[in-house]
């Protein structure tokens, strides 16, 4: 094409697979991005008159990389994810393809642990609820909104002690919670005590912020014996992945009272909430934005072209994933 005869040689083609403004003025200047959306051609057909030139892509979102998608682009040999997570990316395919993939490493894992920390705080002290009864005037009508609970002094269960779960520990270390855990393994550099299974940690716990990432291991770690041996007065944070949590169950569980409340970053069909949830003063909604601040986008870019320039230049990633 001539567009391509006049592109400067150094741009090496990027395909991304769907518009993200940010990356697009950012990633414009160092790579030849590929946008199928710019294009007359159907995707597949687009995907077929590149795919021998592309051996870099761009996942934004939750978009799935699967076998059928990796037929489609013989010639890649990286994938960098803009998640953390990357239930979403067939790992065992690309490594058996010898495609290497990076996310985004600890680069949301602050903001990820304020968060949580924050809808915790919330769900307690019905910061959203009393919000909306501020708002709906009724204050001077009704009185004064039902007190809630304080965070100090309450018993924290965090399931994956990873980069966002570790630190959401240290933050509650400093509001006087008593913190204890449960991983893949047991962490022998770490102060909590080690519950290898969820129930028991359920049982000894007022609150539980799941931020473990989404396997077939962990898919419904929260179900409704967890639920049940957490009780009625314990409170479920969810920033992980929404199918980490029962959602019928948990949906059961607040209606009947059997759990206190939750705050939920994240669902199982997203963007779509269950009805449910939206006539629930105990639950606080965000839509899935626990790791997102214009600071944080900015040290994303930054290493997404990181991890490309190694890619091109032969050198590892900077954030690598295995399968």
């Amino acid at each position: 094409m001539a567009g391509d005869e006049r592109r400067p040689p150094e741009l090496r083609p990027l395909l991304l697979l769907r518009p993200s403004p940010l990356a697009l003025s950012c990633l414009s200047t160092r790579f030849h991005l590929l946008k199928p959306w710019d294009s007359p051609l159907p995707l597949p057909a687009f995907l077929s008159a590149h795919a021998a030139a592309v051996e870099a892509l761009l996942i934004t979102g939750l978009i799935p990389v699967t076998a059928d998608t990796l037929d489609s682009l013989p010639s890649v040999r990286c994938i960098v994810t803009t998640s953390a997570g990357v239930n979403h990316i067939d790992l065992s395919e690309c490594a058996r393809r010898g495609v290497v993939v990076a996310n985004t490493g600890t680069v949301f894992s602050e903001d990820g642990a304020d968060y949580a920390v924050g809808l915790l705080i919330d769900v307690l002290r019905r910061v959203s609820a009393a919000d909306q009864y501020v708002r709906r005037g009724l204050w001077p009508i009704t009185g004064d909104y039902p007190l809630g609970s304080k965070l100090g002094g309450k018993r924290v269960g965090i399931i994956g002690l990873g980069n966002i779960g570790s630190r959401v520990a240290k933050r509650l270390e400093a509001f006087g919670c008593t913190i204890s855990y449960n991983s893949r393994t047991k962490k022998p550099s770490v102060p909590y005590k080690y519950y290898p299974n969820v129930c028991d940690l359920a049982a000894d716990s007022d609150a539980l912020v799941v931020s473990c990432s989404l396997t077939s291991k962990t898919h419904h770690i929260i179900n409704k014996d967890v639920l049940s041996a957490l009780g009625k007065q314990g409170i479920i944070i969810n920033v992980g992945r929404g199918e980490l949590i029962d959602e019928e169950e948990l949906i059961k569980c607040l209606m009947n009272g059997d759990i206190k409340g939750a705050g939920l970053d994240v669902f199982k069909n997203e963007p779509s909430v269950p009805e449910e949830f939206l006539s629930m003063n105990n639950v606080v909604l965000s839509p899935h934005s626990a790791v997102c601040t214009n600071e944080v986008s900015q040290d994303l870019i930054h290493l997404v072209i990181a991890n490309f320039e190694a890619f091109f230049s032969g050198r590892p990633l900077i954030t690598p994933v295995s399968a």
